[in-house]
């Protein structure tokens, strides 16, 4: 009994290793591929990589910085809205500028207040109080003279009817109101003059400087909103409210150097690939025009024609993909620059690594 029993067990076994060695042994389909892998469109060409920019007569994005320092306060725009030229995009805390040109627009205001008092005079009431002065100055020069007229009579008819130092006395009376008669004359001649020609220009320079002082106080507190340049699309906003911006930009946690507070694009439907061609193969590229390219999108099945628009003539290392500025491997690269209609089979956005293929000579 024990004996069947193992002999049975033992087929058993036997039995689930061949179904498990037919079950392992046969071979599975493999599966689709998620997309074709990019193939060379041309009989000859130059493979290169490229990144997707904006096309603009720049051929590059528009990096924002700010010409001030301080914190953010305020977003205006959001990434992926569409703004016109002179639009706000960030908001800096101004309080003090802002103090600063209340301040100047104060003093300017005062000054123009002293000018167009100047300007105005005389002040018909100081007028009418110097015309007054000179009709007490007569009065009392003609009350000098009558007593002098009759003192004279009397010492003429009796001597000893007026002292001597008397007459003198009212002779010295006539001579003091005549020279205050003489003096309230003049005082209504200054009024009537006005302001002095040089006190007027004094005080409009002094307008003028202060005017020219609070403009440069204006134009920079302008500074501390951020403005769109140019018509565009927002590409990316890289501060948040409570932010530290500086002219060098805002600080990144993420790559933990400083950037630009936002990037921008151009609106047009056409965007613009900058491929980056390996030095040793520059010769074996067409010129002119008639460069013929193909990009192909990764992760899909879309390629796109492209145009050529320009080659920039200058051979740099190839820091700008992967955004190291210290390289391991001296790689020097020909960027050339082409342009292309959006296509709508899939999205394209500035910033995108793209293969691209460029038919040879």
């Amino acid at each position: 009994m024990r004996t069947r029993l193992i002999f049975v067990l033992s087929a058993l076994g036997l039995l689930a290793g061949l179904v498990t060695a037919y079950v392992y042994g046969v071979e599975k389909a493999p599966p689709p591929p998620a997309f074709k892998p990019a193939s060379n469109p041309y009989p000859r060409a130059v493979f290169a990589n490229g990144i997707v920019e904006s096309y603009q007569a720049s051929g590059a994005n528009i990096n924002i910085y700010p010409e001030v320092s301080g914190t953010v306060t305020r977003l205006f725009a959001v990434e992926g809205q569409q703004v016109e030229r002179g639009a706000p995009l960030v908001q800096i805390e101004d309080s003090v500028q802002r103090g600063i040109v209340e301040q100047q627009r104060a003093q300017l205001e005062a000054a123009q207040a002293s000018l167009a008092e100047l300007r105005a005079q005389p002040r018909p009431e100081t007028l009418e109080v110097a015309k007054a002065q000179v009709e007490v100055a007569r009065a009392s020069l003609k009350t000098s003279q009558d007593a002098l007229e009759k003192q004279q009579r009397s010492y003429q008819i009796e001597p000893r009817s007026v002292s001597k130092d008397v007459l003198d006395n009212a002779v010295n009376a006539v001579r003091v109101a005549r020279a205050n008669l003489d003096v309230a004359e003049r005082q209504l001649d200054l009024t009537r003059a006005g302001a002095w020609i040089y006190d007027v220009e004094n005080q409009e320079k002094q307008c003028a400087a202060l005017s020219k002082a609070l403009a440069s106080s204006t134009a920079l507190w302008n500074k501390y909103t951020v403005r769109s340049p140019v018509e565009g699309r927002i590409l990316a906003v890289n501060v948040s409210v409570g932010s530290y911006v500086s002219a060098q930009g805002s600080y990144d946690t993420y790559t933990q150097g400083l950037g630009p507070v936002a990037v921008m694009g151009a609106p047009q439907a056409y965007g613009q690939v900058r491929c980056y061609v390996d030095e040793i193969l520059v010769h074996r590229l067409p010129k002119g025009p008639g460069m013929k390219a193909t990009m192909f999108l990764r992760g899909t099945d879309v390629s796109v024609p492209l145009e050529f628009v320009r080659v920039q003539p200058y051979v740099s290392p190839k820091i700008e993909l992967s955004d190291q500025r210290l390289e391991r491997v001296d790689v020097r690269v020909l960027p050339l620059i082409f342009r292309f209609e959006k296509p709508g089979a899939a999205d394209v956005y500035p910033g995108q690594l793209v293969d691209v293929y460029i038919a040879e000579k």
